[in-house]
């Protein structure tokens, strides 16, 4: 690690020391070993924003139990498109994660993935009405064929014993359940992936600022780099930037002025979770509960309980409780919303603002939520929880992208977005959930879009590297059948396949 750049000019800087940088930082070191990568995070350490356990859900997100990803339209029915797409994605992050275990250039996969099924869980006719229609529309699909369905009290209580106890046992609820779900720490990844990269040549640097951005005359990129410890400044030349920054990626892809970043605002959104170290109770409950959100609530609000393994240690989880905060990271500045406001993205922010009141007065509500409301609330999930075996913590931030849009002038996305120059000379990403569960096929397509004409030659490697890629699994049973035994292996985690 050094303190300012030793290096004018690379080949490659990816600014964030994210789950996103990292896993673009492994591709490259696998596909192009000759390049000459530098890497700058404004913290100490990697992966401490929202790759951070503590500051995400730490979902693998498969959209086995997450019921945003599957909406009941008008009619009651459900697409299962969307669902069927994002499990597709995290596929591809568990073939490319066994590459990296089985090549021996991560370590053990129990440091960051262990087995935790993934349930959905509705309470009154409604929603189980809702959620026995979506397991019936993903069931036949062979990514979705572990999946089971039980409106019983008492099979309910054998999948999560902690949700059923003490609850009403006419109370009408629902669940499903996927034996092969999974709990991911990000930051614990992030920091393998950043360790094989400095092991690898990768100039790693800590504690340093990208303070600029702007166009070099070679067509490629000059950055201004700060170390707030020391005050020092340097600058380094780039053929090519991937601005990786979470929720400061967009002041850098404003900064950098290509017209490609026109018109994209950002919407903040902070979050408090209960958090339960007890080991006797965190052992009773080997899950992750996923139920409905509120009315007006954003997707990423939705309440859930979780079982989390972060440092070898189980414990769990429940929220989100939503809240607003104008900065843009957790360690940001109270500055980051209203400096991110251009020309460009004024009308689009305007917008949004006039269409999503019920937004707006949701995260009024929750800010005004009283302690003993936030229990209450976790009590749905877990009636019998008591309030002195659970801390409050505060979540990272999330940014939810605003973007133009012809009929309504602007829009609230709610999901991750790849921006590349047209040259393909720096790439970003924006957005939120579901994010690092799908880094892989994210990263792929940036690369894609970035490197067009090296991308053709990476087929094949990216093939060797995952089998499944440029394979809709759903459509070939027996490859999906195979990859998912041969990933479980190399991740030890429990088959679904294996069991049949």
């Amino acid at each position: 690690m050094t303190f300012i750049s030793k290096t004018p000019h690379a080949d490659v800087v990816l600014i964030g020391g994210g789950i996103m940088s990292a896993t673009l930082g492994a591709f490259l070191k696998q596909l192009e070993p000759d390049w000459t990568i530098s890497l700058f995070e404004r913290l100490d350490q990697p992966g401490l924003e929202s790759s951070d356990p503590w500051n995400n859900a730490g979902t693998g997100h498969a959209a086995l139990c997450e019921l945003n990803y599957s909406p009941a339209a008008k009619d009651g029915s459900v697409d299962p498109s969307k669902a069927l797409l994002i499990n597709e994605q995290f596929q591809l992050s568990r073939q490319f994660w066994s590459h990296l275990v089985d090549q021996k250039l991560i370590g053990s996969p129990k440091g960051f993935i262990n087995t935790v099924p993934h349930m959905s869980f509705v309470i009154g006719e409604d929603h189980t009405r809702f959620l026995r229609t979506r397991y019936e529309a993903l069931k036949p699909h062979t990514l979705f064929r572990s999946m089971e369905y039980s409106e019983d009290h008492a099979q309910i209580a054998k999948w999560a014993p902690l949700i059923v106890k003490g609850r009403d046992p006419k109370q009408r609820v629902a669940a499903t359940r996927a034996a092969e779900g999974t709990d991911v720490d990000f930051g614990a990844l992030t920091r393998e992936l950043t360790t094989y990269l400095g092991n690898n040549g990768v100039e790693i640097n800590y504690g340093h600022d990208v303070t600029g951005i702007s166009r070099a005359s070679d067509g490629g990129w000059n950055l201004s780099l700060k170390y707030p410890k020391s005050g020092e400044h340097s600058k380094i030349h780039a053929k090519f930037v991937f601005v990786g920054a979470g929720g400061g990626a967009l002041h850098l892809l404003q900064a950098s002025g290509i017209p490609e970043s026109k018109g994209y605002g950002g919407f903040p959104v902070s979050g408090q979770f209960f958090r339960c170290t007890d080991e006797t109770i965190a052992a009773q409950h080997s899950a992750k509960v996923y139920g409905q959100a509120s009315v007006g609530a954003p997707p990423m609000s939705v309440p859930h309980l979780d079982t989390r393994y972060v440092g070898g240690k189980r414990s769990l989880l429940f929220g989100p409780y939503a809240g607003f905060s104008t900065n843009f990271l957790k360690n940001g500045s109270y500055l980051d919303l209203p400096l991110s406001i251009r020309p460009s993205n004024i009308i689009p922010m305007l917008a949004v603002a006039k269409d999503n009141m019920d937004l707006t007065a949701y995260l009024v509500k929750e800010v005004a939520k009283k302690h003993a409301d936030k229990v209450e609330a976790l009590r749905e999930y877990y009636p019998e929880a008591k309030d002195g075996d659970w801390e409050l913590i505060t979540a990272g931030q999330r940014v939810q992208i605003i973007k133009k849009d012809p009929q309504k002038g602007g829009v609230l996305q709610f999901g991750t977005e790849v921006i590349a120059g047209r040259d393909g000379s720096i790439g970003a990403l924006l957005g939120a959930s579901p994010g690092a569960s799908t880094a892989v096929p994210i990263m792929i397509e940036l690369l894609k879009r970035t490197f067009p004409r090296n991308f053709k030659g990476w087929q094949s490697k990216l093939k060797d590297m995952m089998p499944g890629y440029g394979v809709k699994l759903d459509e070939n049973p027996d490859l999906a059948v195979e990859l998912e035994k041969a990933t479980a292996a190399s991740l030890q985690l429990e088959s679904v396949s294996a069991s049949r």
